[in-house]
Formats: C-alpha cells, structure tokens, sequence
C-alpha cells in the first residue's frame, strides 16, 4: 500500500512539472508550427544609409510555410531567397549591361527579419535608382 503512495505521487509531481513547463513555453511565445519563422520587411529609400533615408516603398514577405505578404511576387521573392539560403546580398545581380547616368542620388535597400529561425538584416546604397534597379532581382522587385 505505502508503494503505491509513494508512485502515485512521484506521478503526480511529474505531471504537475509537466504542465507547468508546457504552460511556460506557451507563455513564452514558443512556435506552434512545424515551420521555423521566415518573414521579412523589404524597403527601397532615398538616401546614403537606412537610419537617414526617406523610406520609399515597403512590403512584407512570408516564405515558410507558403509565400505571401504583401510582396507582389511572394513565390518567386521566396525562390530567391531560397536559392541564397537566406542572404538578401546573394539575390542581387553581380553585373548588369544596362546604361545608368553619372548623377549621385543614392537608393538604399533593406532586409529584416527572419530566415529559417535566423536573424536577418541587410542594407545595401546604390549611387542611383537607374543601377539599384539594375541589379535587384525578384527580392527587391515592387
């Protein structure tokens, strides 16, 4: 009799620990999806640096489990990004032959959030809208 006491209680202790650890990681935000979070902020701005440049357009990108937000072309955004394991820098064009003129106005391309469970964030100035235009891809496409 005193055996079954003592199991009933080392039962209910564990389940009480249990719960209270199953609750804690609720309260503690903790996923609820089999996908780990890939959601990103696009902006393209006027100026040298993101924290001084007027911000001229903004969407939202969801990759995982579907692509979506308010991107234009979430799906081929989300191959890019894909292709580049998540690395904003890697979806831009290397090169270009397109012909931009010599006049300084700089474009400043942003990227934050999360790819894959990872922090991302990435800035990159062009001289003017005529080159940054010539080197985006699908990311920075809208």
């Amino acid at each position: 009799m005193r055996r079954s006491a003592i199991k009933i209680t080392c039962v209910a202790g564990v389940v009480t620990g249990l719960l209270a650890l199953t609750a804690g990681s609720a309260a503690a935000g903790t996923p609820h999806s089999l996908y780990p979070p890939s959601a990103m902020v696009l902006t393209v701005g006027q100026g040298e640096s993101a924290a001084t440049a007027t911000v001229e357009r903004a969407v939202t990108l969801t990759c995982n489990p579907t692509a979506g937000g308010s991107h234009p072309d979430a799906e081929a955004a989300c191959a890019d990004l894909e292709r580049a394991h998540g690395q904003p820098a890697l979806t831009l064009k290397d090169d270009s032959d397109r012909v931009c003129p010599q006049i300084y106005a700089p474009v400043t391309l942003t990227a934050d959030g999360v790819w894959e469970g990872r922090r991302v964030s990435y800035e990159r100035t062009f001289p003017n809208s005529c080159v940054a235009d010539s080197r985006v891809t699908n990311l920075f496409n809208f």
